[in-house]
């Protein structure tokens, strides 16, 4: 059996610790039986809306002032788009406010899809 060194210790109590602050904001801020609430709100002027598709998989539709917001849920739960991919976030909602500020005004150009 391996030896426990201080590196593997200090690494899974941050990963510990990270996963005991993060969980508990996005079950409160967005999750009802497991699936994220939908939302309809003003964020720094754009109009930000998310809904669940339903069907077997619980997809999720993300908009920004009517424009479809491609996100992806990864295995731990947490969220991305592809406006920030590199920031996985608790939810859709914060994933849709990621995307707003990263855009910093921009318009959300539709994605193409082959």
């Amino acid at each position: 059996m391996p030896e426990l060194t201080r590196r593997t210790a200090l690494t899974a109590t941050a990963a510990l610790a990270a996963g005991a602050v993060t969980a508990p904001r996005a079950f409160a801020e967005d999750h009802h039986h497991g699936s994220p609430e939908p939302f309809d709100e003003v964020y720094r002027g754009r109009r930000i809306r998310g809904r669940s598709t339903g069907g077997h998989h619980g997809g999720y539709l993300v908009t920004v002032d009517g424009v479809e917001l491609h996100l992806m849920q990864n295995a731990d739960g947490s969220w991305i788009s592809v406006v920030s991919h590199y920031d996985p976030v608790p939810t859709p909602r914060a994933a849709a406010r990621a995307a707003v500020d990263e855009l910093q005004g921009a318009r959300l150009l539709p994605f193409p899809t082959n």
